[in-house]
């Protein structure tokens, strides 16, 4: 009893520490909660507060101090002009490579910022020419025709000349006379010709920046500008992060800054060089022809890398080695436009009358008789003139059969006839069979049976040496005698 009463005592006190935790998980729970419902109403009040009728809380730049250093720098270095006193110092140290870096992250803070002022004035454009923005897509184009007409609904009393191409000037005053949009509050309008004045305000600000950019490139990187031109030069620099990291950077990575795809609307894609990015704007991709286009692209990147290495570590000031390789690339794209070399005839040799130096000899006579042309083929090669030569399958068809079989009654007669080759063959072979060495005829004896009955060995050749013939015969008795007949 004992024990099952000290069992029942810790079961409780575990059942009250477990009560006394969740307690105190949910008063953490609902603290969390508390500090998450602060979080979102603070999100919603910046939200709340964020008023998008007003320009000056959409664009922001323009009220920066790092904007108005940078615009005073520029301004102050392009009344001042270029100076060559750093030659001596680093290129990263250089006072005017940072500006340089600075003015171009600007150019690209600006773009953006052009960008959301362009989306502002859409938007309240909007009622008055909702058709306005399908026709005009370059945002500064948009701002300058949005200035232009205002709250005016017919624009023939408007004037776009200069601003747009004489074809969308057309089709924007056709489109106009059948709109539906109504002309805009005097409050609506008055904010949406402050944005205009805004975005190009800020388009010439980036004009003067780039500007200045171009101005410098000749000191910061005048092998690049030699190539590719100070505009070009300095809109790879702004993308990549500045020379030190356009020098790092592979040729084909060099060839994509600034790339975009472009929109064909359903058409193909096959002819798009979306490949090619700021290099499509040099002069040296321009006037290539547009098959070698791709190629050049491909040459003036890897060049343009080489040089950028050379302008990071300050290797050759005067752009030199930058006007060396544009001049290889133009002699280069001059070799590809050239035509393939005419075929030329081939002439005959020359005849050889000099000795050869392999002799002639009995060897190469039977090796020329062995591979010499048959009779049947002298034949079958030879036609005569004015009378059809008979084929294997007929009618001309198949091999054809020359002069074969036309001496006699039409049909195939080959009289085969033994060469020199063929007989000294078969003698040759004959000797091998009989194991004659050639002196006898293979038959002669040196046995003779005469008339006595006996057997007498006689000497095939005593009539050749001796002129006689000498024979031991055998007789009955067993005594043998010598007969020498002349």
């Amino acid at each position: 009893m004992v024990l099952v009463a000290t069992l029942n005592d810790s079961f409780l006190a575990d059942l009250d520490e477990l009560s006394d935790n969740e307690d105190d998980l949910l008063e953490e729970e609902d603290s969390d909660a508390e500090h998450m419902e602060e979080d979102v109403d603070g999100d919603l009040a910046d939200i709340e507060s964020l008023n998008y009728d007003d320009l000056d809380s959409v664009s922001k730049l323009q009220k920066t101090q790092r904007y108005t250093d940078i615009m005073q720098k520029v301004e102050n270095a392009l009344e001042k002009g270029s100076e060559s006193s750093n030659v001596g110092i680093v290129l990263e140290d250089d006072p005017e490579y940072q500006l340089i870096v600075d003015c171009n992250a600007l150019s690209v803070d600006i773009e953006n910022e052009i960008v959301i002022i362009h989306n502002f004035i859409r938007d309240k454009y909007r009622l008055k020419f909702p058709e306005l923005e399908s026709l005009v897509h370059h945002p500064v184009d948009y701002a300058r025709v949005v200035q232009k007409i205002g709250n005016e609904m017919d624009l023939t009393l408007v004037d776009l000349e200069g601003l747009l191409p004489s074809a969308i000037i057309m089709v924007v005053s056709v489109t106009a006379s059948t709109t539906s949009g109504k002309p805009l509050p005097d409050d609506v309008l008055q904010k949406t010709i402050d944005a205009c004045d805004r975005a190009l305000t800020l388009d010439s600000a980036k004009k003067k920046v780039l500007d200045f950019v171009e101005s410098r490139m000749g000191y910061i990187a005048p092998n690049l500008s030699a190539i590719v031109g100070s505009a070009v030069a300095a809109k790879l620099m702004g993308t990549a992060g500045g020379l030190s990291a356009l020098a790092k950077m592979p040729a084909c990575n060099v060839q994509l800054l600034g790339a975009k795809r472009k929109n064909l609307a359903g058409f193909s894609t096959a002819t798009s060089q979306f490949r090619v990015g700021y290099l499509e704007q040099t002069e040296i991709f321009q006037s290539t022809p547009p098959s070698l286009r791709m190629r050049a692209c491909r040459l003036l990147a890897a060049k343009s890398t080489l040089v950028a290495r050379v302008d990071s570590t300050r290797g050759d000031p005067t752009g030199k080695t930058g006007r060396t390789f544009r001049a290889e690339i133009h002699k280069k794209i001059e070799k590809w436009q050239e035509p393939p070399p005419a075929k030329q005839p081939k002439p005959l040799p020359v005849p050889d009358s000099e000795p050869k130096k392999k002799r002639g000899g009995r060897r190469l006579r039977k090796m020329k008789e062995r591979y010499a042309i048959t009779d049947m083929r002298k034949l079958a090669n030879r036609m005569q003139f004015g009378v059809p030569e008979e084929s294997s399958l007929g009618d001309g068809l198949g091999e054809g059969y020359g002069m074969l079989g036309q001496a006699g009654n039409g049909k195939l007669r080959v009289s085969v006839g033994q060469s020199k080759l063929g007989t000294k063959v078969s003698k040759k072979f004959k000797e091998k069979r009989f194991g004659s060495s050639g002196a006898t005829s293979g038959l002669t004896s040196s046995l003779a049976f005469t008339p006595v009955q006996g057997i007498e060995l006689s000497n095939p050749q005593a009539n050749v040496l001796g002129g006689g013939i000498q024979s031991t015969y055998f007789s009955e008795t067993g005594t043998f005698s010598k007969i020498k007949r002349t």
